[in-house]
């Protein structure tokens, strides 16, 4: 148990630096130079991983409560909550990015093409929509979690190593079960056609460049890149996603959190937003660009 929590600490410090890096690449594009449409959505997403590390469990964030002799409940009700608002965040920019990216490398012959300009026009509307639901849906959550404490009780349930979850009413169980499942397999679904969309694009984008050996080709690589990581984060983050959504599922239907499940889902819970800023680095040909410069420069300073 304590060597998976390294290898958790691991995954976290890996997870905020990555993104911590990703982030003020993105701050230093969207000021100072011209972004691409889909740099602010990316780093809307990159921020939204950075607070998932703070507030996943009994990691940062609760290290920084336990310094300060802050109340063991509100400190529960605060991670909770955010934890739970940056998870729908998540999938919700998800989606949105894949949608976004699918719109852009659509033909302008195509009945997507009409949304291009739309997109970028309420781009505004549709960020304050996303934060506006999920920063309202999860505030009930808030009066159901407790700080945790060792008298067995049957109505509680511990779902980190110091919070507790209460019984809901059967109603209200279901219905926030119903929208959350509805909410989230709804957008799943949106991510998954959008995503057979982008290959079937980029399948016959292929086929052509094999007869077409052509400039535009080489101007769209970059394009096409951008394109194949998002595919690949889609993927990841919907296998991820059932894997987080069996374990919670089974826990609260069996009401029992099991220690080692608690780690194992904490894990699964920051596998995307560990890898999602490593795969776009990697995929951004401008951060390689810049990661370059910067080398040959010491290289140039040493000598």
């Amino acid at each position: 148990m304590f060597a998976f929590k390294n290898v958790l600490y691991f995954q976290a410090g890996l997870g905020v630096l990555a993104n911590m890096f990703l982030l003020c690449f993105y701050i230093f594009i969207l000021i100072g130079h011209r972004p691409k449409p889909t740099d602010l959505i990316s780093c809307q997403l990159t921020f939204i991983h950075m607070m998932m590390f703070l507030t996943g469990g009994d990691l940062l964030l609760t290290d920084i409560f336990s310094s300060l002799n802050i109340d063991n409940d509100f400190k529960c009700k605060t991670t909770f909550y955010i934890s739970r608002v940056t998870r729908g965040l998540s999938i919700c920019t998800t989606c949105l990015l894949s949608v976004f990216q699918a719109v852009t490398i659509s033909p302008k012959t195509s009945v997507l093409a009409n949304f291009k300009q739309k997109l970028k026009k309420y781009m505004t509307y549709v960020f304050l929509c996303i934060w506006s639901f999920n920063l309202s849906y999860s505030s009930n959550r808030i009066f159901y979690v407790h700080g945790f404490t060792n008298v067995s009780e049957t109505n509680q349930m511990q779902v980190t190593e110091s919070c507790s979850l209460f019984r809901m009413n059967y109603i209200i169980r279901v219905f926030i079960f119903t929208v959350t499942t509805s909410r989230d397999v709804f957008l799943v679904g949106v991510m998954l056609i959008t995503s057979t969309y982008m290959v079937i694009i980029l399948c016959r984008n292929q086929r052509q460049c094999k007869h077409l050996h052509s400039i535009n080709h080489l101007r769209a690589s970059p394009e096409k890149r951008a394109t194949q990581a998002i595919l690949l984060l889609v993927i990841f983050f919907v296998v991820m996603y059932w894997v987080d959504f069996i374990i919670s599922s089974t826990s609260v239907l069996l009401w029992m959190y099991d220690p080692i499940i608690l780690q194992v889902q904490k894990f699964v819970m920051y596998a995307f937003p560990t890898i999602t800023p490593l795969v776009q680095i990697s995929s951004d040909n401008r951060i390689i660009v810049m990661l370059k410069n910067m080398h040959s420069k010491h290289h140039q300073r040493f000598f």
